[in-house]
């Protein structure tokens, strides 16, 4: 028979500075930083046809678009998941 202990574990953190940081915490910022990075990186203009128009615009602003939108996207299927 295996026997419970007391003490019960908590999530997986790394300790910088003094200050214990959960590895899911860091790993978000790591992701934002790069993110952000490569939005910031790809400066320069294209074309997107969308339906009908054609439209240019910098890579940048589409990037981001496309960030917030799969953002709205995943939350809405989190959402949807956890009501099960």
């Amino acid at each position: 028979m295996t026997r419970k202990s007391g003490t019960s574990h908590g999530p997986p953190t790394l300790t910088v500075k003094g200050r214990d940081l959960r590895l899911r915490t860091l790993g978000l910022l790591l992701l934002v930083a790069l993110v952000i990075w490569f939005i910031a990186a790809d400066t320069g203009s294209v074309t997107v046809r969308m339906w009908i128009p054609t439209v240019t615009i910098p890579l940048w602003a589409v990037l981001t678009v496309t960030l917030l939108a799969g953002i709205v996207l995943g939350l809405l299927i989190a959402r949807r998941r956890a009501r099960r």
